[in-house]
């Protein structure tokens, strides 16, 4: 599939810290093989938000797709995220050199702690390391993933700053209507990873009849349903025709009839992915 530079109006959104970041990124999680072609192709598709992190071991592939695309480095915003490994002062420290180094880079746009791993108990000295990089210029911003209210009151009531972004696991079949009316309140954006489910709700009758009406494919779907809610979404695709639709989500929007249906989606066994409670314990 031939893809060019393709200058799409896309929504963004401000973070607490004041910057912009684009509302719509593209993930690379499990995106292994010809990473680096793909990175670059997601950005001449027109994708400004590229997410990656260290264990995903391709950071240095997509810092060179960020160098092969052509696009000017401060049209882009990179996150990449500290590893549970490496969590501690001094270790995060050394672990954010390491990630600019494979992704070529002299800063991120947003540097997110990957889980909170409450069996350490070492993710609030290794928050303090991230407020120290953010005062260095070494990332703009700073954030967290996979963190639930208490230990985001724990990070922000032991140093007084609080992260302007959360990325975590939302999607229809599990949407945390609680959790995002704490982050509400916080001022926290949130981040959805997984935003489809891991494919799992795109077959999903309600999806596909929404699909249906609008004409759209049911990706898209679950991606607006995701916009429109004011949420950041990274959907990730390997396959390059659906880059590129993922990111041709305007032109329409979702009705409160629509909204509503998706509602109903939501399940108690809706999580795909690890509870922040007890990830890492060993």
């Amino acid at each position: 599939m031939d893809i060019t530079h393709a200058p799409i109006e896309q929504a963004v959104v401000r973070l607490s810290d004041g910057h912009i970041m684009p509302q719509l990124g593209y993930g690379t999680w499990q995106v292994t093989d010809g990473t680096a072609d793909l990175v670059a192709d997601a950005i001449r598709a027109g994708y400004r938000s590229i997410d990656t992190a260290a264990i995903y071991k391709n950071e240095r592939e997509v810092g060179q797709g960020i160098a092969d695309s052509g696009i000017a480095r401060d049209q882009l915003f990179v996150t990449t995220k500290l590893w549970n490994d490496d969590q501690g002062f001094d270790s995060a420290l050394a672990a954010c050199e390491a990630s600019l180094d494979r992704l070529g880079l002299d800063h991120v746009d947003l540097y997110l702690m990957h889980w909170p791993v409450p069996a350490q108990d070492r993710y609030v000295e290794s928050w303090k390391a991230m407020i120290q990089l953010r005062e260095q210029g070494k990332v703009r911003s700073i954030g967290v993933s996979n963190f639930l209210p208490d230990h985001l009151d724990r990070i922000i009531g032991e140093t007084g700053v609080v992260p302007v972004l959360n990325q975590i696991e939302l999607h229809p079949r599990f949407q945390q209507r609680d959790v995002r009316d704490y982050h509400a309140a916080k001022d926290i954006l949130i981040e959805s990873w997984s935003p489809l489910g891991r494919g799992g709700v795109l077959d999903h009758p309600t999806i596909e009849a929404i699909a249906k009406k609008h004409g759209r494919a049911p990706a898209q779907v679950v991606i607006r349903w995701h916009l429109d809610q004011g949420l950041i979404t990274i959907p990730k695709a390997s396959d390059r025709r659906h880059m590129v639709d993922n990111l041709a989500v305007g032109g329409f929007g979702l009705d409160g009839e629509d909204m509503a249906a998706i509602a109903k989606i939501d399940a108690a066994d809706g999580r795909t992915g690890p509870d922040p409670a007890t990830f890492g314990a060993g």
